[in-house]
């Protein structure tokens, strides 16, 4: 009798003590990291990854825990930075470009982390990649620019010559051709994804040479804001900045990284993560605009029309014959573009007369 009563209170003891381990392990929270290129305050694209993020907590509570670093700096910082979070982290998120290289080593050394690295194209069997299709919105400021000038002189002002801006300076400009076959466009590289003072004095060296609609893949407001000081237009980055130029901005790119991130967390809380390559499009709702503003009724017209093509899957800006400013090929005629093809993009389109950046 005595050894069933003693068999009966181990197994009871085992039963309790396996079930404060689960208790305890279900406690436990996923551990979700960000890397970010600027301040969570640029009001453009680390805005829009931050808020992202605060929908993550919002989503899961305390299943999951959060952080951040700002204004990580590509090269040895980046690595640095990566590899002190997957020392204590599930999953990261680097959200720029010239973190993929440091993100791909440092996931070969942290094979049980999940890595996830934005607008990049290489991947690994614990590490993904993941992009907006933003060049779509692109295309539809095209389209409004074109309309829209006066002078015929549109202008951009770029970070840096990677693939991504690349692209989206080239489905602007084909989207201003569009409407404007007569339209020239002016590109100044600023070299920093945030940095007002420079993002300003560029786009003010570019309305001194005629430009009266003002792009930018910058990520502060202040190209804007310099356009509405000389009474010009221009495109809200990743948010909606009309605050910022009330009277200057036509429309915003608008980011939802929010859905993706919510996605990728649930499926480390499952256990089925797994290695992919996302690229959202504006039919998913990851792609928005502002509403347009500041612009004439058969404006707002087209541009909703082109915008509801192309969330449509109608309407596809990257369809050839496409040409380099070399009038070499690129995309034969019917052919679409890949997403090989756009997220490696190396060349200016025909008809964009700036110098490619070497």
């Amino acid at each position: 009798m005595r050894y069933f009563e003693k068999l009966f209170h181990t197994v009871v003891i085992s039963m309790f003590l396996g079930l404060m381990s689960s208790l305890a392990f279900a406690a436990d929270p996923v551990k979700v990291g960000f890397v970010y290129v600027g301040p969570v305050g640029d009001h453009g694209w680390t805005y829009r990854h931050d808020i992202g993020r605060q929908q993550v907590e919002e989503a899961f509570g305390d299943k999951v825990k959060t952080s951040y670093v700002e204004s990580v700096q590509y090269g040895p910082d980046a690595e640095r930075v990566i590899r002190m979070m997957a020392k204590t982290h599930d999953i990261i998120f680097a959200t720029s470009f010239g973190y993929m290289e440091p993100m791909l080593k440092v996931s070969k050394e942290f094979p049980n982390v999940y890595f996830e690295h934005a607008t990049g194209y290489k991947r690994a069997d614990n590490m993904s990649t993941y992009g907006l299709r933003l060049y779509q919105t692109r295309h539809v400021q095209g389209v409004i620019a074109g309309l829209m000038t006066k002078t015929n002189k549109i202008c951009y002002v770029g970070a840096y010559p990677i693939p991504e801006v690349i692209r989206e300076i080239n489905t602007f400009f084909m989207g201003a051709r569009s409407t404007n076959p007569d339209v020239e466009m002016d590109i100044v590289w600023v070299n920093t994804w945030y940095d007002p003072g420079k993002e300003s004095d560029a786009a003010k060296v570019l309305m001194s040479q005629g430009c009266d609609m003002v792009a930018q893949h910058t990520d502060s407001p202040a190209p804007m804001q310099a356009a509405e000081q000389q009474g010009k237009f221009g495109f809200g980055q990743a948010s909606d900045q009309i605050s910022f130029a009330p009277k200057a901005q036509l429309t915003a790119t608008i980011d939802n990284w929010s859905p993706y991130y919510i996605r990728k967390v649930q499926a480390v809380i499952d256990g089925n993560w797994e290695s992919e390559d996302y690229f959202g499009h504006m039919n998913e709702g990851v792609v928005m605009m502002a509403p347009f503003t500041n612009m004439p009724d058969d404006v707002r017209t087209k541009a909703a029309d082109i915008m509801q093509q192309i969330s449509d899957g109608n309407y596809f800006a990257f369809t050839g014959p496409i040409k380099d400013q070399n009038g070499e090929i690129r995309i034969p005629e019917g052919k679409i573009a890949t997403d090989v093809e756009l997220n490696t993009m190396d060349y200016y389109v025909e008809g964009i007369t700036a110098r490619f950046p070497s």
